[in-house]
């Protein structure tokens, strides 16, 4: 079946969330350069992990590591309500890739794991999509396969029809392909960089240093010419 509709993730994707993490290392009361080191240090220690045990969430383990004070459930569900990007934080490749895919003639969505409040600034960002999913706002998350359904039961598009775009192969690659998507890792971001060396990054259909690759490449999808690098 030809390929109908592309899906976006957010974070790392089509958002820069540096000022957003930078916001954590503000909030803990610790340089930035810690904060980011610490991301960096859980990463690639979860990259040597079996597969297994690579879904504890990171950001806890960061603020457990450089703050064993607090209560980290708490430190999470109290810092992570209030967070959410701006249209400032918008890669520059981002709006006019997603222009370019549409101008293709694809459909166009947005899925990801965000905080609700993440919902209304994704629509008042002027971003062309047809479709958004928030996890937050849909109960549902990735990599829940109940997520990648959501996708299929909001567009109405079988699986084998739909790309999906994101940075993470443990998020996003990994079960998309397993849904029946065709997947396309981006490989920029802390997660995207450190994850691109993991086997299951292989699972990808196409693997990008950019954005501004995608609508050109599209058309490998198209011809199903593979997972190609």
């Amino acid at each position: 079946m030809s390929l109908t509709a592309v899906f976006f993730d957010v974070g790392e994707t089509l958002v820069d969330e540096t000022e957003l993490m930078g916001g954590w290392a503000d909030w803990l009361g610790i340089p930035r350069l810690t904060f980011f080191a610490t991301i960096g240090a859980v990463l690639a220690r979860g990259s040597e992990r079996p597969a297994a045990t690579r879904d504890r969430p990171v950001l806890r383990e960061v603020v457990r590591l450089i703050r064993p004070d607090l209560d980290v459930a708490d430190a999470v569900r109290r810092r992570g309500g209030a967070q959410v990007f701006s249209v400032r934080d918008l890669y520059p490749d981002a709006l006019p890739c997603m222009l370019a895919v549409r101008d293709l003639g694809y459909r166009v969505g947005i899925a990801a794991n965000q905080p609700a409040l993440a919902d209304a600034v994704v629509r008042e960002s002027g971003l062309p999509f047809e479709w958004l999913l928030i996890s937050d706002v849909e109960g549902v998350s990735k990599p829940d396969p109940a997520f990648f359904d959501r996708i299929l039961e909001m567009s109405g598009l079988p699986a084998s029809s739909i790309a999906y775009v994101g940075d993470r192969v443990d998020n996003d690659v990994v079960p998309a392909v397993r849904a029946g998507m065709a997947a396309v890792h981006l490989r920029r971001g802390p997660w995207g960089v450190l994850q691109a060396e993991w086997p299951e990054a292989a699972m990808a259909t196409l693997r990008l240093g950019s954005l501004a690759e995608l609508p050109e490449r599209l058309g490998e999808l198209e011809a199903g010419a593979g997972r190609m690098d």
